[in-house]
């Protein structure tokens, strides 16, 4: 079937007011909320950093509240070789010399004026258009010498002593933009070298801020196999620092400050690409992200049921079988079949569960599979819990190589349609299913595609 320029044109509409839809929870939870982007100087030569400027224009109108933390090595190398001056690095940081200590504020003023001049961009037929951004920057950050580490003198090299953050909040309270490089001042009048990573970790902090965004080079946090970590707790980064120390000194220090403010009051921590467009937009107003998250936070965890389960399993899935809601599940069939279930639990109550059962298929149908029994407690049906197990069991069904999921419903259709299922019809099913199909339920079909 060719589908002809009017009805594409329809079907990316369509895809598009599905997506602002979904989003409209993200933009409220959002608003007013303080956000720390960093983004090192490799991101700012990046063909792609225009579409953050437009991003970041857009997140402001949202009324997110924003602080921008700039690096500059690229630059300063750039200076420093143009200077023929050299500056040994020891422990992942420049030993700034006093020599070269003009080529790095250089870099740095550069890098704010460009920031600051796209901010300001308001051209007709452009993203930034009828966009009024105050760019505002400061003497926000206190410094101190690193001092000598191991016997190396740092020079003017310095860390992070103190954040105004009482000026930093004034200024987001009157809708600035706050953007902070890696520079500091002593009490004295110096100027000191900072690391960017730590400029952006220790605002955050300070700020409690509500995240912490980090923008590198790869799309996030990789393990060994090269499989994105969609979500981590800061106590499994150790392994991955060291994983990346040597290949990767740059994201091993966004991991070390990923780990630091999440174990110290940053609600959340993420890791994106600056190379990918549109990677800020997916990461904070779609479910799945567009990179990796790093919390802290105690929620319920998804996890496999056991048999330890299945008392609660059946507390919770009785009253809906008495409605006909659910096809009845004896306890022995539970038993059987617990490996199927994920569950929630809390204090010992399960609170939401579901069923993924993988479908026999002939060698011309998709690998398919059927999520059943998606179940949430009364009193935590306007949570999110439902999505939450949801998602758990998609994402177990991609790691089984499972190309399309089915569901069967009678009264819930609407929420499904809501989660990404499409209509679908019993003919849709694999064959197998098809001749198991209950006809005196008639329950709707509704299919997903995972590929």
């Amino acid at each position: 079937m060719h589908l002809n320029s009017t009805e594409t044109s329809h079907s990316t509409t369509l895809q598009y007011v599905h997506w602002f839809r979904h989003s409209a929870p993200y933009i409220n939870a959002h608003r007013n909320k303080t956000f720390v982007l960093m983004f090192d100087g490799e991101a700012v030569l990046h063909d792609n950093f225009q579409h953050i400027i437009h991003d970041i224009a857009l997140l402001h109108s949202l009324g997110i509240r924003l602080v921008l933390v700039h690096g500059a090595r690229p630059q300063i190398n750039q200076n420093l070789q143009a200077s023929q001056i050299d500056t040994p690095f020891h422990q992942q940081r420049r030993i700034t010399t006093r020599e070269s200590l003009s080529c790095v504020m250089n870099a740095v003023g550069s890098i704010r004026l460009q920031i600051e001049a796209l901010l300001s961009m308001g051209l007709a037929n452009s993203p930034m258009y009828g966009a009024r951004i105050d760019v505002v920057s400061g003497n926000f950050i206190t410094a101190k010498p690193y001092g000598i580490r191991d016997g190396v003198d740092f020079q003017l090299t310095g860390e992070v002593r103190s954040v105004d953050t009482d000026a930093i909040q004034r200024h987001l309270n009157n809708h600035n933009i706050v953007v902070l490089g890696p520079t500091g001042y002593s009490t004295t009048g110096e100027v000191f070298n900072l690391l960017a990573e730590e400029v952006a970790t220790k605002t955050a902090i300070r700020l409690q801020a509500d995240k912490l965004i980090f923008l590198g080079k790869q799309q996030g946090l990789l393990n060994e196999q090269g499989q994105l970590q969609r979500e981590i707790r800061p106590s499994q980064l150790n392994h991955y620092i060291g994983l990346y120390q040597a290949s990767q000194p740059e994201m091993a220090l966004h991991l070390r400050g990923a780990q630091d403010a999440a174990t110290q009051g940053v609600n959340r921590v993420h890791l994106i690409s600056y190379a990918s467009d549109g990677a800020l937009l997916e990461e904070l107003f779609t479910r799945d992200g567009a990179g990796t998250m790093i919390t802290d936070a105690h929620y319920e965890e998804v996890r496999t049921a056991n048999i330890q389960d299945v008392g609660g399993l059946i507390s919770l899935l009785r009253p809906l079988e008495e409605e006909g809601v659910l096809v009845y599940r004896s306890r022995e069939r539970l038993e059987n079949e617990i490996e199927q279930f994920a569950v929630i639990e809390r204090d010992g109550t399960i609170l939401a569960c579901a069923a993924l059962y993988p479908l026999p298929v002939s060698d011309n149908e998709l690998r398919s599979a059927e999520i059943a029994c998606v179940a949430v407690h009364p009193a935590y049906r306007k949570s999110n819990r439902g999505s939450q197990i949801l998602h758990y069991l998609e994402d177990k069904a991609r790691s089984l190589g499972i190309q399309q999921l089915f569901i069967l419903t009678t009264r819930t259709a609407h929420w499904f349609l809501e989660q990404g299922f499409e209509p679908a019809s019993v003919d849709d099913l694999p064959n197998a299913r098809q001749a198991l199909y209950n006809y005196q339920r008639n329950s709707l079909v509704c299919k997903k595609s995972l590929t």
